[in-house]
């Protein structure tokens, strides 16, 4: 089958594609076709080897964590999808390939495309894990930090559903895209505190860093200390007393399938800028360069 992948850390040159074998299932997993994969931020940390202590890679590696596909095999104990199944999930190898194994995966709508789809398993359980390690509840308001991304466009739209106000941040190209997801948008960088405190004279109630690049010193000034500040961006947050949450979510279907049917009926929106299989390198290159909107995905069709 055809597969990205490298087998030494380093740039987006060691990314290549190559000819290898059609992964079989094991016990409680399946083998996905896979029709679209995710991209996140990590897959180019893992291949750089920054992460090594965290994420352990055995050589070569194939990257991606997410896909949506067709099942084509079961391994044994396998009882609640069939062949032929249209899934979204988790991928338990790497998912920049054109098959895939996985054990986690919820049913993909009939009105959700396949790009869509991918979109959300890691992102929404980013999402919803630092909703939930902030506590945020109605009438509250969160500020969010480069809420423009895959992470934050669902971010934004989950902490709205809760009933809060969300302040995001992001370059002036992306201010309207913010506006339209539920947001009081406004930019990045010098000035912001002061930005922020004008559009919220009586302070934030809890701050979501998707950004990194400085903004945790804005965070602490606006909520007087380091107390419902979360980064899931910055290395150095232990630095300052802030918490950083790296862990991708609780691998849930039951929570997947349920984003997935606020996907189909336009309850939840997404926004992906896709690339062939064969561009892999080109999507991370823009990836690492970071100010993506939305979600970057690999198409295998």
């Amino acid at each position: 089958m055809r597969a990205i992948l490298f087998d030494r850390f380093g740039g987006t040159e060691v990314l290549r594609e190559a000819d290898i074998e059609v992964p079989q299932p094991g016990p409680g997993q399946i083998r996905v076709r896979v029709k679209a994969a995710g991209l996140n931020a990590l897959d180019g940390k893992i291949r750089s080897g920054m992460l090594e202590a965290v994420y352990p890679t055995t050589f070569p590696a194939v990257p991606g964590g997410e896909l949506s596909g067709v099942v084509e095999a079961l391994g044994e104990d396998v009882t609640d999808v069939r062949v032929g199944d249209e899934v979204l999930g988790w991928s338990d190898t790497g998912s920049y390939a054109e098959y895939a194994l996985a054990t986690v995966v919820a049913p993909k709508p009939a009105g959700l495309d396949w790009q869509q789809a991918v979109a959300l398993p890691v992102a929404g359980a980013t999402a919803e894990r630092v909703l939930n390690l902030l506590g945020v509840t109605a009438g509250e308001t969160v500020l969010m930090h480069g809420a423009a991304g895959a992470v934050g466009t669902l971010a934004v739209q989950l902490a709205t559903a809760r009933g809060a106000r969300v302040i995001g941040t992001a370059g002036p190209a992306n201010q309207d895209y913010l506006t339209s997801l539920g947001a009081t948008a406004t930019l990045y960088g010098e000035g912001l505190v002061e930005r922020v405190r004008a559009l919220a004279p009586d302070g934030v109630d809890a701050v979501f860093d998707l950004a990194g690049k400085g903004a945790l010193e804005d965070s602490i000034a606006l909520r007087g200390g380091t107390e419902r500040i979360v980064t899931i961006a910055d290395f150095g947050a232990h630095q300052l007393g802030i918490t950083f949450s790296s862990s991708p979510g609780e691998r849930s279907a039951a929570g997947l399938a349920a984003l997935a049917q606020d996907a189909a009926t336009g309850k939840v929106v997404t926004t992906v800028t896709a690339y062939p299989l064969a561009e892999a390198a080109t999507a991370q290159r823009v990836s690492d360069a970071g100010h993506v909107r939305g979600k970057l995905v690999l198409t295998l069709d």
